[in-house]
């Protein structure tokens, strides 16, 4: 039986089910994975050998510091820090236009190092109750920080899943989002995407013009979760000027044969995110009585097991040879014209992303984009940080096209005002034309 072919349609039929039973995703891609995992274990005939295949197969640094964050997320948002902020903001705005923009501001910045649902959840009470106090429709508003929070996600490392799968599959650091192999990287056309698209959000809130009256009522229980949070910040980032070599002679004092730094090494980001979030779970516990067990359980596992099973999924794909196939494929398509080939990864991936979750879209795609790059003998830099551009923000164009949107629109809901897909694509198209284009553009210009 050609198993190529098998392995090829567990993938395509997961993807499938992705778009059209996305409330199941989690349980598709886990399915997909186990059939995945018994095909490699067909071909390999050894069933230890495939244990290990499959558990070498998920990237633990991503899941490190997704988890990690996750649990320092959930502690800093119950600190009411943010909501703190946002009230701050609407109180010294002089009118409730300034006042909607700077919470869409504060929404990307706290998305750049929170993962995007979390910082909806966090800026969403707030501008729902400004929304009441003013009696202003909060369709409006709710999709703004929905699509701020998943632009500003893509800019660091920390920021969102498909951020922290680049830097996983590449090696990428915290400190190469901004500076990476000498050159500006791709925090700053995140920064210029934003800059433009904020000119949408202006004329999206221009009428508003009225003086914004609410009362301060949040009460900020504790600087701590903030404080570690821009601690796990720093230390992110001065890791990554510490060279490997100081890594090794470090572990080495613990192990002579030089396994534990080779297991570690790779996964000190995950590792360090890691422990902070724990960090947090027990301040929480001891400091505000909370349940740890009920903290823990309160994380976003479904997304968490979600990336697991796509680390399985692509990894088939690729040790079936389909991944080496699409890279010829692109490659005969494109030729020698690297524009032309830069815009068919941004294009399409900005399109398919609008529709399918950009997660899996990303993880077989960073291969193919490598692979392509080395068959042009081009750097990879450009055409995987456009294959991010692209993944990233095309989730904005529609209420499905990411996890943070279909939040919001669930949030919306809850109070009675339903979303279509008209409704968010008036807004979702523009602010990701606006965002997409110079970003794109900035990439061409350093990269190429």
């Amino acid at each position: 039986m050609p198993w190529k072919f098998v392995s090829l349609g567990i993938f395509v039929g997961a993807y499938l089910l992705f778009v059209f039973k996305s409330d199941k995703r989690t349980l598709v891609a886990i399915v997909a994975a186990l059939l995945a995992i018994a095909v490699q274990a067909i071909q390999i005939g050894d069933f230890s050998r495939t244990v290990a295949w499959a558990f070498e197969a998920i990237n633990w640094n991503v899941m490190g510091i997704f988890v990690g964050t996750l649990f320092l997320a959930d502690v800093f948002m119950k600190s009411k820090v943010p909501a703190w902020l946002a009230e701050l903001i609407v109180l010294k705005s002089p009118n409730t236009a300034v006042s909607l923009l700077l919470i869409c501001l504060m929404t990307g910045i706290i998305s750049a190092f929170v993962e995007n649902v979390a910082t909806v959840l966090i800026v969403a009470p707030i501008a729902l109750a400004l929304a009441r106090k003013l009696k202003l429709n909060p369709v409006g508003i709710m999709i703004a920080i929905a699509v701020s929070s998943n632009l500003q996600g893509a800019a660091t490392l920390i920021g969102d899943p498909p951020s922290m799968l680049l830097g996983g599959y590449t090696g990428m650091n915290f400190f190469d989002f901004f500076i990476y192999k000498g050159r500006l990287s791709i925090f700053f056309a995140i920064e210029l995407g934003a800059l433009v698209s904020f000119l949408v959000l202006y004329f999206l809130f221009r009428e508003f013009r009225q003086k914004p009256e609410i009362d301060l009522e949040e009460k900020v229980s504790s600087w701590v979760p903030t404080i570690l949070l821009v601690a796990l910040i720093f230390l992110l980032a001065g890791a990554s000027f510490v060279p490997e070599s100081a890594y090794s002679r470090f572990f080495g004092a613990f192990d002579a044969t030089g396994r534990l730094g080779t297991a570690l090494i790779p996964n000190i980001p995950g590792l360090v995110c890691l422990v902070f979030g724990l960090i947090a779970l027990l301040y929480e516990k001891f400091a505000n009585k909370a349940s740890l067990r009920r903290n823990i359980r309160g994380v976003d596992w479904d997304t968490t097991f979600f990336l697991m099973a796509i680390f399985v999924l692509v990894t088939s794909l690729t040790a079936a040879g389909w991944i080496e196939a699409a890279s010829v494929f692109l490659s005969s398509l494109i030729g020698s014209n690297l524009l032309f080939g830069f815009l068919v990864m941004v294009g399409v991936s900005v399109l398919l992303s609008a529709f399918i979750d950009n997660v899996p879209y990303l993880a077989a795609m960073l291969p193919v984009a490598q692979a392509v790059s080395v068959n042009l003998g081009i750097e990879p830099s450009l055409l995987l940080f456009g294959l991010l551009i692209g993944a990233s923000l095309g989730g904005n164009v529609t209420p499905i096209g990411a996890s943070a949107n279909i939040v919001a629109c669930g949030l919306l809901k809850k109070e009675g005002h339903p979303v279509d897909f008209p409704t968010f694509m008036r807004i979702g198209i523009p602010f990701t034309l606006a965002a997409v284009i110079p970003a794109a553009a900035f990439l061409w210009f350093v990269w190429h």
